[in-house]
């Protein structure tokens, strides 16, 4: 029996308002990409697997970090006859049904970096423009869990209707095709349509790595400090299914300090900020391992309430906060000073808190003394406390 035109219109809006209720991303993703590492040049089959392997045999998966995503460098420099994606002939041989095969194997889900112009990054002519259904059919059937559609470039420039228009398709596609798949926005700056079309999306550039030579903690453009700057600013927007992107975490040998990894972390725990890894698994140092695998620390991170914000900023120490659904509250002191040790003092009365507290600092697992609702610390240059406060009734 044929189904009229209205009907199967009928039907697909149905399932796409059905697919809107439930949410892809009810809490920040977590999870792995390739791109701060090893960038577009070093990405191959092995590696890729050695990394599947790593985020397993390493604790990082049941941790949370799931999500295991290729960036760019996975695709041929061209596309094939009918607009359909090609994996690199000598990198990926096998292509990439073979490697989510091997993700979902080992528990993971699996994503790709994709682009939705013309060209990549690069100049290659392998876009989706005009593709879309043809390559979306082959992210389904090669079963993807996560696509990173990355602005990068239109041959006739980007406009802003067209970049909406064309990100709007691919949401479209995506909903009516039946398949789970976390779509993140990477278009380099907010845009207001994004909760409508992504389950994340990206608020600067690209984090400075180890692919750009370096990560940097401040007083460099896209260091970590910038860009938590930057996307502080939208802290209203971030919630319910929809999370603000700061970039890909750049712990592990990129360039910051152990401390200054810790303070990251928080940042993009505190912030309600996408967990997505960008270091190399298969080589991570006890310290480095200690961070990521915070449970509390996670734990802040994964609670829906809110996305957390700076309170205050003082002689270049911050402290910032985030509310928790069970009426705890997440507390950061950071010190951004580079060269001088700062010394705080907070009073939990400045949170409207006038009964007495339990606090905990989350790295350390200590209990912190509080003077009738008066902290104390001495912070090292580019450090942080980052807190429990648990309200007594």
């Amino acid at each position: 029996m044929r189904l009229s035109a209205f009907a199967i219109l009928l039907f697909l809006a149905l399932n796409v308002a059905g697919q809107k209720e439930r949410l892809l991303a009810p809490s920040p993703p977590m999870g792995w990409n390739s791109w701060n590492w090893f960038g577009k040049k070093e990405i191959n089959e092995q590696n890729m697997k050695e990394c599947i392997d790593a985020l397993v045999d390493q604790g990082l998966a049941a941790a949370g970090y799931n999500y295991f995503v290729i960036d760019g460098g996975w695709r041929d420099t061209k596309l094939g006859p009918n607009g359909e994606l090609l994996s690199h002939p000598v990198k990926f041989p096998h292509g990439m049904k073979a490697l989510a095969d091997y993700a979902h194997s080992k528990g993971l889900k699996f994503g790709l970096h994709t682009v939705p112009g013309t060209h990549d990054c690069g100049g290659d002519p392998v876009g989706g423009f005009g593709h879309e259904e043809i390559q979306i059919k082959q992210f389904i059937d090669w079963g993807l869990d996560f696509i990173k559609l990355d602005k990068c470039r239109y041959a006739d420039g980007w406009n802003e209707t067209l970049l909406k228009e064309t990100y709007t398709k691919w949401r479209q596609l995506l909903d009516a095709s039946g398949r789970d798949i976390v779509l993140s926005i990477s278009a380099y700056k907010w845009r207001d349509w994004n909760p409508e079309i992504g389950q994340m999306a990206r608020t600067t550039g690209d984090i400075r790595a180890r692919v750009s030579k370096s990560a940097v903690f401040d007083d460099l453009p896209l260091s970590v400090m910038e860009i938590s700057d930057e996307n502080n600013k939208l802290a209203a927007h971030g919630g319910n299914g929809f999370w603000n992107d700061p970039d890909m975490l750049v712990t592990g040998e990129q360039g910051l300090t152990i401390e200054e990894q810790k303070t990251h972390f928080a940042l993009w725990c505190i912030m309600s900020s996408p967990l997505m890894l960008g270091n190399d698994p298969r080589n991570m140092t006890s310290g480095e391992k200690a961070i990521l695998l915070n449970k509390e620390a996670i734990a802040v991170n994964q609670d829906p309430t809110e996305q957390g914000s700076r309170l205050k900023s003082t002689d270049k120490v911050e402290v910032w906060l985030k509310h928790l659904k069970d009426g705890k509250l997440a507390l950061l002191f950071l010190n951004r000073n580079q060269n001088a040790r700062n010394k705080l003092t907070f009073h939990l009365s400045e949170l409207g808190i006038e009964k007495d507290a339990d606090l905990k600092e989350i790295f350390s697992q200590k209990k912190i003394k509080n003077q009738k609702g008066r902290i104390t610390f001495d912070l090292a240059p580019h450090s942080c406390k980052f807190m429990l406060v648990t309200i007594k009734h």
